[in-house]
């Protein structure tokens, strides 16, 4: 439970994608619609060509003003794309997002994209296995507890 498989097993693997040459507006609709932080950008053949998130979007948007939404989202996308693997460890991509600055990575397997997992997936996921951890060491608590009483118990 502390890969990357275990988020996609949770969430699922689709992933949305808007086409390198789509307006920023059309993004932005498709951000929104999907209730999303990023898209994978794909060329005309479905490839991978980069990512496009919220934050590119108002960066575009603070600097290019309304004007923006008409450029294609090939103007703003980030194209060095920065991946994992379902088989990598969720602390070792926390890390690297973290030290990357990144909120979203997608997930590929054999050249082929997979799912696309987020900072909030890792965080939700690691949060998860610290409260079954802090409940197994609360259950044991109990049993020393209750094993220390019937010491005392039997001593007296």
């Amino acid at each position: 439970m502390n890969d990357i498989q275990s988020i996609l097993s949770h969430k699922g693997s689709t992933v949305f994608s808007v086409g390198a040459t789509a307006s920023i507006e059309h993004a932005v609709k498709n951000l929104a619609s999907h209730d999303i932080g990023a898209l994978v950008v794909t060329d005309s053949d479905g490839r991978t060509v980069g990512i496009v998130s919220e934050r590119d979007v108002l960066r575009a948007l603070s600097t290019r003003g309304a004007a923006a939404l008409a450029q294609p989202v090939s103007e703003i996308m980030t194209c060095e794309v920065k991946i994992c693997t379902r088989q990598d460890k969720l602390v070792e991509v926390m890390e690297r997002m973290t030290e990357g600055r990144l909120r979203h990575l997608p997930v590929v397997e054999n050249g082929e994209l997979v799912g696309i997992v987020s900072m909030r997936d890792l965080v939700r996921l690691r949060l998860e296995e610290k409260e079954q951890e802090v409940a197994v060491l609360q259950e044991r608590i109990v049993k020393v507890e209750d094993l220390l009483r019937r010491i005392q118990v039997s001593r007296i």
